[in-house]
């Protein structure tokens, strides 16, 4: 009987080190130049952490490959592989997933979050799957009908678009009445980490930023950050600000990606 006493202690110990021993980070993300994607380098940026990085090209189906369903069964960006700390690799799916395991399994120090189960660190979920079930569908829609589709279609331009206005003037209207810089409390979270990337590329869905003057100064004020400056250029340069002052450029590209969306529509509707 004491034996097993002791047995268990020492198997308490090993566990308790794994949970409590600092974690060396051996983060590789998946990802592309879109807004989900620049998400997680942001975060990544701004907690410092090291990480590699493989480039999906996903007008070459790069994501749709056997080895990278192993990753994402969805077929999608981003993605990231971590070391757990039982030593064995962990895969990391859906943006809002990977914003929370960065949080929880680094951040110690709280620099984008708040310790769990404050009242804080709710109502950063509560803007965080504000976006993934809200803002980010939306607006994508908005894109697709507005940029994408072969024929244009009112209803669904109207539609989305009117929803995508909707859902920032809940943005704008929360960040004037709480008085504050970030969308939770004093300081930027991963809830602004995850809409900065739609935001900024409001224009592509030709929704006029300037009709919200407070959601816009918190857009402005994210980019001053070291951390979505550098993390926004990941994979790749972020021309979406300047892409929109070129009403040429604009076309030419939402042509070439109107082309690939279709083309993999067709294909996806065959399998």
């Amino acid at each position: 009987m004491l034996h097993r006493v002791e047995l268990l202690q020492k198997q308490f110990v090993l566990a308790m080190a794994v949970v409590t021993s600092p974690k060396t980070p051996d983060i590789t993300l998946y990802t592309g130049q879109t807004p989900n994607g620049i998400k997680i380098s942001i975060t990544l940026e701004e907690l410092g952490l090291p990480y590699k990085t493989h480039a999906i090209d996903i007008t070459k189906d790069t994501q749709k490959e056997p080895w990278f369903r192993q990753i994402n069964p969805n077929g999608r960006i981003p993605a990231l592989t971590d070391s757990f700390p039982d030593g064995k690799t962990i895969r990391l799916f859906e943006s809002g997933s990977i914003m929370q395991y960065l949080v929880e399994q680094y951040d110690t120090e709280h620099k984008i979050s708040y310790p769990k189960g404050s009242r804080e660190s709710y109502e950063v979920n509560n803007w965080l799957f504000f976006l993934n079930a809200g803002v980010g569908p939306m607006q994508g829609q908005a894109n697709h009908f507005v940029r994408y589709a072969l024929e244009k279609i009112p209803y669904g331009i109207n539609r989305y678009q009117n929803e995508t206005r909707r859902l920032y003037k809940v943005l704008d209207t929360h960040l004037k009445d709480a008085g504050s810089e970030y969308l939770v409390g004093d300081k930027c979270t991963i809830a602004d980490i995850a809409h900065w990337g739609w935001i900024a590329a409001a224009g592509w869905c030709e929704v006029d930023i300037d009709e919200f003057p407070t959601l816009k100064e918190w857009e402005e004020r994210m980019l001053q950050r070291p951390g979505v400056e550098k993390g926004r250029h990941v994979p790749s340069r972020h021309r979406m600000k300047e892409l929109l002052q070129n009403k040429e450029e604009t076309e030419k590209l939402a042509k070439e990606v109107s082309e690939w969306v279709i083309k993999a529509q067709t294909e996806d509707a065959k399998k």
